[in-house]
Order: C-alpha cells, then sequence, then structure tokens
C-alpha cells in the first residue's frame, strides 16, 4: 500500500494548534557545566511509579549530552517567564549567565520563580522517528503554584491575564476589533479616516463574533489568535478588546485594504486609540515581539506576550 506524503510544515503548524506549556529541561555535561534547552513536549506519564517524558530533536546541539545525562530537570515556566524561554531557544552562548537558578538535590538546575519543577533520573532513551523520548524517573519536585506560559500555533500567551482581562471587559456592551495580519500587512476600513474593523457585542462569545465580521468584510478565512489590547475608551464609554488575527487567502478583500505598516506614518485614523495600536504593530512586527496593551485610552501597560513565528 503506498502512503502518501504529508507536507513537514503543514504537520508542524496543525502541531501547533495543541495548546500547551513551555518547560525549560536542564541537566549537566560531563564537565559539570549546566545546559539547557526549551521544550514544549512534555508530558505527565505516571504517579506510580511517577514518569515524565520529554520529547528532543535528533538534530538538538544537546542532544548526545541529554542522552547521555544519568539525571535531568524539567522546569514549566511561569507567566512572566517569557524572556527566560526565548533565551534557552535561540542559540546563545551561555544561556544560565542571566538566569537566576539553583541546584536539585541530584545536581540538576532549576530555575527560580517557576511554576514547578521536576528532577528525574533517566529511565529510558526511546527512539522515536526524528525525535527521541527522554522518559525520567521523579526523585523530586516542589509546586510554587504560579500560573503556567501558555503556547500555541507559534506563540506565547499569558492565560491568567487573558481571562482577566477579558472579564473585566465583558461586563457590559463591548467593542470587539481586530488587528488583522496577512503577510505583514494590516487590514483598515476608511478612506480619508482609518479604522480598524470591529463590532459590539453584547454577552455571547466575542471571538466567534468577530471572526464571523471579519470574514463577512474580507471574503477571506480568518483565524483569531491571541489577545492584543484591552482598554476603556471614555469617548464612547465602553470597553474595547482587540485581537490579533490572520487572514487566509489572495485576492482584494470586499472591503478595505491591507496595507504596509511603513506606508501609514502620516495616516488619519479615527481615534488616538486606533492610531497607536497600528503604530505599535508595526514596531512590534518588525522586530516579531507582540503584547498586550490593558488600559484606557490613553495611558495603560503593555505585557509582554508572544513571539511571532518562534518555537520553542
Amino acid at each position: 500500500m503506498t502512503v502518501p506524503s504529508l507536507d513537514p510544515r503543514a504537520l508542524r503548524d496543525a502541531f501547533g494548534a495543541f495548546v500547551t506549556g513551555v518547560t525549560i529541561v536542564t541537566t549537566r555535561d560531563d564537565a559539570g557545566k549546566p545546559i539547557g534547552f526549551t521544550a514544549n513536549s512534555f508530558t505527565s506519564v505516571s504517579l506510580d511509579p511517577p514518569l515524565l517524558l520529554i520529547c528532543l530533536a535528533r538534530t538538538s546541539r544537546n542532544f548526545a549530552t541529554m542522552t547521555a545525562a544519568k539525571t535531568f530537570a524539567v522546569n514549566i515556566l511561569s507567566e512572566g517567564q517569557k524572556d527566560l524561554s526565548n533565551t534557552f531557544a535561540r542559540p546563545v552562548e551561555d544561556r544560565f549567565a542571566a538566569a537566576a537558578w539553583q541546584v536539585a538535590p541530584n545536581g540538576s538546575p532549576i530555575f527560580t520563580e517557576v511554576s514547578a519543577w521536576f528532577e528525574c533520573s533517566m529511565q529510558e532513551v526511546i527512539d522515536a522517528g526524528d525525535h527521541v523520548i527522554l522518559l525520567g524517573r521523579i526523585s523530586a519536585f516542589d509546586n510554587s503554584g504560579r500560573n503556567g506560559l501558555g503556547y500555541a500555533r507559534g506563540g506565547y500567551f499569558t492565560p491568567m491575564l487573558a481571562a482577566k482581562a477579558v472579564s473585566a471587559a465583558a461586563e457590559g456592551e463591548v467593542a470587539v476589533g481586530a488587528v488583522l495580519e496577512r503577510h505583514g500587512e494590516i487590514y483598515l476600513l476608511g478612506e480619508d479616516w482609518l479604522s480598524l474593523p470591529a463590532c459590539v457585542v453584547a454577552g455571547g462569545d466575542p471571538v466567534a463574533a468577530l471572526t464571523d465580521r471579519l470574514e463577512e468584510l474580507t471574503g477571506l478565512s480568518i483565524r483569531t489568535g491571541f489577545l492584543y489590547s484591552v482598554y476603556e475608551d471614555k469617548a464612547d464609554g465602553r470597553q474595547h478588546i482587540v485581537y490579533h488575527a490572520l487572514a487566509e487567502g489572495d485576492g482584494a478583500p470586499r472591503e478595505g485594504r491591507f496595507f504596509e505598516p511603513d506606508a501609514l506614518t502620516s495616516a488619519i485614523f479615527e481615534s488616538g486609540a486606533t492610531a497607536d495600536i497600528v503604530h505599535r504593530f508595526a514596531l512590534e512586527s518588525s522586530i516579531g515581539n507582540f503584547g498586550l496593551y490593558v488600559g484606557n485610552e490613553t495611558a495603560g501597560k503593555v505585557h509582554p506576550v508572544s513571539i511571532k513565528g518562534a518555537r520553542p
């Protein structure tokens, strides 16, 4: 029987639909030097005996050291540790230099302020295609109670922060809008005065309502992603929720246009809040580092949330 070939990139994107936490796996090499790498392929396996597993790519620079290790630790990162995750996901020479860490009972590096950590003895290394499975038997652990850092579809998210923002904004009639992106361009409505696509909802699922509105406006397939901005606008008396969304498909939209962010430096927008959102998107998309704004139309704070296109 002929087995149909699968597009590896498409398969990877499909795997990315599964929402995971983010971990850093650590051990020491033969010289006692700490090593570590970011991973989201972590699974609890058994309570009796206490087992967990991590998947490791054969192409990893840490492959030889990790598969030969007698002990290792899994650090489950908390919501505020996105930068730590990025450090251990990149080819940095000394990843531990700027990290606050200590030593677990059997010598594995563990980080401060994580959600939880587990130190394990290596139970088995299992061949699994282009990866191996590291099966660890837990010898020590700690649980701080902090909320974990989330990861899905190529980006980080902070579940507690997002939940609080939506809850605060959903007590009445809410304006729900989108920073809708396609190939790095942003979708806007209007001619002389540009605006973000939006709709007003009262109850129900704001994401579903927004997605339906975006597909109606553009005629394109829409994937609504992470929260981008939550603010109260005193001018209209409403709470505003803005999501980041992706448009899939070619051709001109039914209404509105896609703009290169650089072409909008002198554009006129319907409000200062819209201008701030568009200009922030232009800056953040240029460096691939997105955040969530929470505040009002004039003052607030941007919380680091997502790295576009990065994968632990």
